[in-house]
């Protein structure tokens, strides 16, 4: 496939379905553990050690891990490829990006240990993988592979900072599967627990959009707030982003944490 500029074609800017109330709400915090403590009659001093014990193993701060992850549209350029590797680049030129996704039980607030974490994202030109002029091609598969999440709840891949076509922000989209096995060097069965999309400070957005090959990217950049589908949720899944070293040009890591329900079927 040739990677010309995208052609334009947009992703619906639609509301996904309400999931409710208890769904987009705090599930645990980490002050409960010290609830009712007068009549247990602890002393204050056991009463922080038990709380300390209860969220010795949550991700930082708890709160923020603790509230389920909007869901997002999936979009038109997803394929089932489902192949499991950590580095997705296939030679794609692009700010090369460290992505570490954690992904935690909105139950529990505890990570979940073998996760599936199903990335894809365009190119710095604005191109998928797998599609031309909007049909699916899949002789392509360059931006696209699935990670299962370590004993900490994290899954870690090798890529590149993606770039924008007409309508989007810069994002990546992330899809997490419970349930399934690997054989063969792909991802089968389970279920998907969650479908969204991730985001970039627009500080980064900007300087790396001065940087080759993206400056040879032609379509209008639009900034997070001003893409649809950003403002429905999209502000809880903007990266947090570090430069691994003086020139941008060397790379940045990505992190972020979903929590999911890990038995919701969205």
């Amino acid at each position: 496939m040739t990677d010309t500029p995208h052609d334009n074609t947009t992703e619906p800017e639609h509301t996904p379905e309400p999931a409710g109330a208890t769904r987009r709400s705090v599930i645990a915090t980490l002050g409960g553990a010290t609830l009712g403590v007068a009549a247990l009659g602890l002393t204050a001093a056991q009463a922080t050690a038990a709380t300390d014990r209860s969220t010795a193993d949550r991700p930082a701060a708890g709160l923020a891990a603790c509230v389920l992850t909007p869901e997002q549209t999936e979009g038109p350029y997803y394929l089932n490829l489902e192949t499991v590797r950590k580095n997705i680049t296939e030679g794609k030129a692009g700010v090369p990006l460290t992505l570490r996704v954690t992904v935690v039980d909105t139950a529990t607030c505890f990570p979940l240990p073998n996760t599936a974490v199903d990335i894809w994202h365009c190119d710095a030109l604005g191109v998928y993988s797998g599609y031309v002029a909007g049909g699916s091609t899949p002789d392509t598969t360059f931006l696209r592979g699935v990670q299962l999440t370590d004993s900490s709840g994290v899954a870690e891949f090798t890529t590149i900072y993606p770039g924008w076509y007409v309508g989007r922000a810069l994002h990546i989209h992330v899809k997490t599967h419970v349930g399934g096995t690997v054989s063969n060097g792909t991802y089968h069965g389970g279920h998907v627990s969650h479908t969204g999309q991730l985001y970039f400070p627009e500080t980064y957005n900007t300087k790396v959009a001065a940087l080759t090959p993206y400056r040879n990217n032609r379509a209008t950049r639009t900034l997070n707030a001003r893409d649809g589908i950003y403002r429905n949720g999209g502000s809880s899944t903007v990266l947090t982003v570090s430069q691994v070293g003086n020139d941008l040009g060397q790379g940045v890591t990505g992190t972020v944490v979903l929590g999911i329900d890990p038995a919701a079927t969205p």
